[in-house]
């Protein structure tokens, strides 16, 4: 499980900012105006090889009344799921009575913390982190999030008090277990789904969306496979998530994912394909997971409403391209048996061993069929391949000029690659490596032999003149 990072303050602190610093992504919204970021926001960030998870909030003000509201809620909720919370204040404007009032409500949680000082460029810092010391929280640390000065030093210290990313303790150890996540929005018949799946009344399955609180792992074994399955609670809309005891149900799934071998994504055949769908559908695609979409409630619907869902399919995921996707009824069972081959399919799939010499030939097939563009009237030329990694397929190409190689071109590779290696269910990953040109610099430059003969030479001729 990933460990956890959240961004609290009052509004306009530059919370969305380090956010799109630490995740390198401009996923929240960012303009100098209080107040955007409403519901929380959840991004991957990475620390030379340590993950996490960073979750951006909205503002509190520190007022009474704001404590109780709920955006302040959504904030609260973080700090619950974090394992370090960042407390950002603004250096420009120094110490306020938000600030004390929120330091306060802070340390009676017992979470760890780091006092984070943005917007001091421009500014003595020194008189700047005086003021803040008497929110008794330790030394603060200044940044410039906007420029990113300060943000090393900052996350160096963070890595001291985050946990190491680990396994679930309630998860089997053995890599000979099929892990698989069941996700979706709630009340789509997730729980239903594993019962059925198990043959028992494994999970508690009720008519009430939110009915699941927590990640629960399940071992179990079926035709001498074993796997784990992963029930997890409903990711619905953040703005919807007030009750306490769903506080962590987006993080839960979230690492559910991410621990994940294979994603079973529930579809509600009933009810159009939402934002909330697409936006699950995108992370386990960022994540590289394996991936079966899954509609459920299928019974029951006519010939006119199936065309519309797979019409929706094509329309709002068309990024799902290598999914795979079954039709099924939890409830009643029709379709259930089919997705355990489509899981053992992409299971394989993702963590298949590809030889170079196979990959190398594809990619000179690939090659051949269609090249790559010209830059600057020069061939992007593609040598060789090997395998960089499973879980997904993580495909390394070796060439000239591979860092020039266009998005629309490396997606063409990727869906060569899964076609000629009839993988099924999982992404492909291609990374590119430009190798050095060991003449590069030299033209002009001779060896110590070159030189030699070379004055011999001079020499003869001007014996001979």
């Amino acid at each position: 499980m990933l460990p956890v990072i959240a961004l609290v303050g009052r509004p306009n602190v530059g919370k969305s900012t380090l956010f799109n610093r630490l995740t390198r992504t401009r996923d929240a919204l960012v303009a100098n105006v209080p107040g955007l970021t409403r519901d929380r926001k959840y991004g991957d960030g990475k620390v030379g090889e340590r993950p996490f998870i960073v979750i951006d909030t909205g503002g509190l003000t520190g007022d009474a009344d704001d404590l109780e509201g709920l955006m302040a809620q959504q904030s609260w909720q973080a700090v619950e799921e974090a394992d370090l919370v960042f407390f950002m204040v603004d250096g420009r404007d120094g110490l306020t009575a938000g600030d004390d009032l929120v330091a306060t409500a802070l340390r009676r949680t017992g979470k760890s913390q780091l006092l984070v000082v943005n917007k001091t460029d421009g500014v003595d810092a020194d008189t700047v982190m005086a003021d803040f010391f008497s929110l008794g929280m330790g030394e603060p640390y200044p940044i410039a999030a906007v420029h990113g000065r300060g943000v090393t030093a900052l996350m160096s210290a963070a890595m001291q008090l985050l946990p190491e990313a680990s396994e679930d303790s309630t998860q089997s150890v053995d890599d000979e277990r099929v892990r698989v996540a069941v996700v979706g929005r709630p009340n789509v018949g997730k729980s239903t789904l594993i019962n059925r799946m198990m043959g028992e009344e494994r999970v508690l399955a009720f008519d009430m969306p939110g009915t699941t609180r927590d990640s629960i792992f399940i071992p179990f074994e079926r035709d001498d496979t074993s796997y784990t399955l992963i029930d997890t609670a409903g990711v619905r809309r953040r703005a919807r998530v007030s009750e306490a005891v769903e506080k962590f149900s987006v993080i839960k799934t979230l690492q559910a994912i991410d621990a994940a071998h294979v994603v079973l994504l529930l579809l509600d055949a009933q009810q159009e394909i939402s934002e909330q769908d697409a936006s699950l559908a995108g992370y386990i695609a960022e994540k590289g997971r394996a991936l079966i979409l899954v509609v459920n409630k299928w019974d029951g619907l006519d010939d006119y409403d199936r065309s519309n869902i797979v019409d929706q399919l094509d329309r709002r995921l068309p990024f799902l391209d290598y999914a795979t996707t079954c039709y099924i009824s939890a409830l009643h069972g029709s379709g259930v048996g089919e997705l355990f081959p489509e899981i053992e399919n992409a299971y394989a799939s993702a963590m298949r061993e590809l030889p170079t010499p196979a990959l190398t030939s594809i990619l000179e097939k690939i090659v051949q069929e269609h090249q790559p563009p010209l830059v600057r009237g020069r061939r992007i030329k593609l040598r060789y391949a090997h395998q960089g990694g499973r879980n997904p397929p993580l495909i390394v190409i070796h060439g000239n000029q591979t860092e020039r190689v266009p998005a629309t071109y490396k997606r063409y590779l990727a869906g060569a690659f899964r076609s000629a290696m009839k993988l099924s269910g999982t992404p492909i990953r291609i990374e590119f490596k430009t190798g050095s040109n060991p003449y590069k610099g030299r033209k002009n430059k001779l060896t110590g032999r070159q030189l030699k003969r070379k004055s011999r030479l001079m020499r003869h001729v001007k014996k001979k003149h």
